[in-house]
């Protein structure tokens, strides 16, 4: 993985101490908070319902031992003991005091972590595939692209003030883990009729209160010119997003408004413009960089452990099962484990747990450890013959839950717990269907099933892309809870149809579990999965599942 230059050393350092006179300046009242707001946004600090809350930069998911440590040790210290890992590949601290934060920043520098873009209208973390460099589909690991564009991106000085946020994804496989076509800009790796690898370029996907899919801008790039392209991408993007509508803001609007054939000339203009004038060294930092990314010293053994193992014991089985995908190298496999155990909060993980977790990852993964943005943590290259151990070492921090990718394994953004945003709480109604999913023992006969939820329009918790999303709003006073069906976040990314009238709060989680039985009534095989069930049937009987007094009045 990268390591910082002194370059990068310097620059955080000179980052944190400018930060931490500001908050000096706004804690001795020179400031107001008005005016501190902008400064804080700069540097991942955002005012939540409680207290302030800073947002730290996992660069596509990548993390060592050593960095997980220090997030371990920096909940414990200035937070209240754990962490809770988002959809942006990022770890928030959701109570740290605003005098505490400069320490918390120096502590981060130290082994080469920070929250610098992690808020505001500029370029935010770059996400990647959670299996980069380790999965058997890969065409290239994506990694190194994505460090690229954060060194370009950070502190750009075209970039800082866009009319609005700005995220970008990468992929180097097929099967889209990093979900590029819900960003504002989305790079895949492809190679060309000649075998040149260059990138798909997507532009205008998001979320929120419009969600829209991604168009493709550009069906191959070639990689010497990625940098002035997306730069041409970002600066035409500037002069057009407009500024008088923060909802209309978003290079979605931008590319809707205008259309996608006008951007595409708008930026090819810009491109042949700065083309001939950009750095010539580009090239050779990306190799520098590729260097950081090689693969690990594979160590290599059978597998007659693990066989056996896995022969005899149905609890390490049915983990196996759900929990492990295939590795480049035969003999080993990529594990996730699960941050979702049944009535658990998604996403969020103890001190005890971060350190396990770096432990095993130094013993186990060559030291690699990524995080999901489905707030999962991965370790990417694990022997085979060592899941026995790395199980058994799991279940006694209660991180062995089997279920990612199946009911429970849910995505929920903070809402009303945490954030002051929100209209209505998430975490209680992902804690209730996981509780009832368990109770019900459906779970591996449901099979892959992704339910996402969010606690207002702005779309934390990927709720459109969910096979069942949940939106939760506040109507008259009261939560009220909308059902959306059919959405996918993987290369097949759709949009799902919201199915009807929305649920009180104690009504939304008999919903979800109606959904789930009548869907088992639905399939044709055990093998169908929901989504399947749900493209071959269509909405209308679901329908009728969720509102059987519609059924009966229209019979009547």
């Amino acid at each position: 993985m990268y390591e910082y230059s002194p370059f990068d050393t310097a620059f955080l350092k000179a980052r944190n101490a400018q930060f931490r006179a500001q908050i000096d300046r706004r804690l001795n009242g020179e400031l107001s908070e008005e005016a501190f707001k902008p400064l804080r946004l700069l540097n991942g600090l955002y005012y939540q319902l409680h207290a302030y809350m800073l947002r730290v930069a996992i660069p596509y998911g990548t993390l060592n031992s050593r960095q997980m440590r220090m997030l371990a040790h920096i909940s414990e210290k200035w937070d209240r003991g754990f962490g809770h890992f988002t959809t942006r590949q990022n770890i928030q601290f959701n109570w740290p005091e605003l005098s505490d934060v400069p320490d918390m920043l120096d502590a981060l520098e130290t082994v080469g972590m920070h929250s610098v873009q992690t808020s505001g209208n500029t370029i935010r973390n770059v996400t990647a595939d959670h299996f980069a460099g380790a999965a058997a589909d890969e065409i290239e690991d994506p990694r190194p692209i994505a460090e690229l564009l954060r060194q370009w991106s950070t502190d750009h000085p075209e970039f800082q003030f866009l009319p609005r946020k700005f995220k970008i994804a990468v992929t180097g496989s097929v099967a889209d883990r990093a979900v590029i076509r819900a960003h504002d800009i989305g790079l895949r790796i492809v190679q060309n009729s000649t075998g040149e690898r260059g990138f798909e370029v997507i532009i205008g996907g998001g979320l929120g209160r419009t969600p829209m899919i991604g168009k493709r801008l550009k069906p191959f790039l070639p990689k010497a010119d990625l940098l002035p392209y997306l730069e041409a991408v970002v600066a035409t993007y500037n002069l057009l997003g407009r500024r008088d509508n923060k909802y209309k803001a978003r290079i979605k609007i931008t590319v809707h408004e205008h259309g996608i054939d006008k951007i595409r000339t708008l930026v090819e203009q810009k491109f042949a413009q700065i083309r001939p004038d950009y750095p010539p060294l580009v090239p050779q930092i990306l190799t520098d960089i590729q260097a950081h990314f090689a693969p690990p010293d594979f160590k290599h053994s059978n597998t007659e452990h693990f066989v056996l193992n896995r022969s005899v014991d149905p609890v390490f089985r049915a983990w196996c099962d759900t929990n492990l995908h295939p590795h480049k190298q035969a003999d080993h496999a990529i594990v996730t484990i699960s941050l979702k155990p049944h009535g658990g909060t998604p996403g969020d993980a103890t001190a005890d747990q971060m350190r396990l977790i770096a432990d095993l990852a130094q013993r186990y993964s060559y030291d690699e450890i990524r995080i999901s943005h489905e707030q999962n943590i991965i370790l990417p290259h694990v022997q085979k013959n060592h899941l026995p151990h790395l199980h058994a070492a799991l279940v006694s921090e209660g991180l062995a839950t089997a279920n990612i990718g199946l009911t429970s394994d849910i995505i929920a953004c903070p809402g009303m717990d945490f954030c002051a945003l929100a209209t209505a709480h998430s975490i209680p109604v992902a804690r209730q269907i996981s509780n009832r999913i368990r109770d019900l023992k459906i779970e591996h006969d449901v099979g892959p099933l992704k339910i996402k939820i969010s606690g207002c329009i702005n779309a934390c918790g990927h709720h459109h892309l969910g096979h069942i999303g949940i939106l939760g709003l506040e109507r008259a006073g009261v939560e009220n809870y909308q059902i959306t069906l059919g959405g996918d976040a993987t290369a097949d990314t759709r949009i799902g149809t919201r199915i009807g009238p929305g649920f009180s709060a104690d009504k939304i989680v008999p919903a979800i579990e109606r959904l789930i039985l009548g869907y088992l009534d639905l399939r044709n095989t055990a093998d169908e999965s929901f989504i399947q069930c749900y493209r071959r049937v269509g909405i209308a009987p679901f329908k009728a599942i969720l509102y059987p007094q519609e059924g009966a009045k229209n019979a009547a």
